[in-house]
């Protein structure tokens, strides 16, 4: 691990001041295999005002697994930071908030929305909308460790939309001592197909007192600002929109604050990337999280001319000389276009001169 990244929280610690929750303060989502310290970097650089680690074990944590112990690595310029825990069991997650407090952190997510197999067999993640109470009890024991104010759990509708418990759910954990609650309005059977169901956070901000954020299908600042004004939640949480687009923050800042945001170019691009492969080389496992961000960076370029070539390119990126090489490409997409709209008006104009 490189020396500057600390193995404790210390800009998250106990002393912290509550978390910033409120419309123009946009969260990073915890994002499985992505939301490491360096993308978390990237985001709050442009607007991220908390960010979320990637999912945690708590049962892992007890085992001391050094991958899952790596998850929690952060810095002074990561804060403030929520630690993502999963698991059924009340007093196995309490064992893993008190390992995570002991290393300076503060403030917990509990994971009662992720539908993937391998954490619903567990009972887990989504799973856990099959039984309330027992989510409460998860919760309740988390907050005792945590203290008041510390601890938010991320909803799903229910098992599945024709068996959905979050209002349930909600009320439980409100009672619970739950801080703040996030909901992705899919149901788990439904996994991320199909629309999220964005009427059911208005129907759960108007149920509970405690703040609600919004996730599911942000992907894009424009939809992130219709969201906030058909709903009523206190915030966002961009996930996937994030990981396309990591200007997304500030985009939607920007269409707060009544600005246009700057648009979307390769050159744009490009500086994300730079800026991504520099945080990894001072904060990351840079032979590792190259293989990473050869699946970043064509989410990245989707969309753009030439992003086939690019995404080809990728792909194959074995040393970090390439990924500049593709920076490069991209910045050379801009003046491709540029000059292509220039040749476009000069044809456009001169049937006119001729006239």
């Amino acid at each position: 691990m490189p020396e500057n990244v600390p193995t404790t929280a210390p800009a998250a610690s106990p002393s912290s001041t509550a978390l910033p929750i409120a419309p123009d303060r946009p969260w990073l989502a915890p994002l499985a295999g992505y939301s490491d310290l360096p993308l978390r970097l990237l985001c709050r650089e442009h607007g991220a005002a908390c960010c979320e680690t990637e999912m945690v074990s708590a049962k892992g944590l007890l085992h001391i697994s050094r991958g899952t112990s790596r998850l929690l690595d952060t810095c002074e310029a990561d804060a403030p930071l929520v630690v993502q825990l999963f698991g059924a069991d009340p007093g196995i997650v309490a064992a893993g908030a008190d390992y995570v407090l002991a290393r300076g952190f503060a403030f917990f997510d509990l994971n009662a929305g992720c539908p993937v197999s391998k954490v619903v067999k567990t009972g887990s993640g989504a799973a856990m909308m099959r039984d309330p109470a027992n989510l409460a009890a998860v919760t309740s024991a988390m907050v005792r460790r945590a203290g008041e104010g510390r601890v938010g759990v991320k909803l799903r509708l229910g098992w599945t939309h024709d068996e959905q418990t979050f209002l349930d759910a909600a009320a439980r954990l409100e009672d619970a001592g739950a801080a703040w609650l996030t909901l992705h309005p899919r149901s788990a059977a439904q996994g991320y197909a199909g629309t999220a169901h964005w009427q059911a956070l208005r129907e759960l901000k108007a149920r509970v007192r405690i703040p609600v954020i919004a996730s599911g299908d942000l992907f894009t600042a424009e939809a992130a600002v219709r969201c906030l004004a058909e709903t009523g939640v206190d915030g966002v949480m961009f996930a996937r929109g994030a990981l396309r687009h990591p200007g997304i923050f500030e985009d939607f800042l920007a269409l707060l604050a009544g600005r246009e945001p700057e648009p979307l170019t390769g050159r744009r691009i490009a500086g994300f990337i730079r800026r991504h492969a520099a945080l990894i080389r001072d904060f990351g496992q840079p032979r590792k999280d190259l293989l990473k961000l050869r699946t970043v960076i064509p989410r990245f370029v989707h969309g753009l001319p030439g992003a086939k070539e690019i995404r080809a390119r990728m792909v194959k990126c074995h040393g970090w000389d390439m990924v500049h090489e593709l920076a490069d490409m991209l910045e050379a997409v801009d003046e491709a276009v540029s000059a292509e709209a220039q040749a476009c008006r000069g044809n456009v104009a001169q049937p006119d001169e001729a006239s």
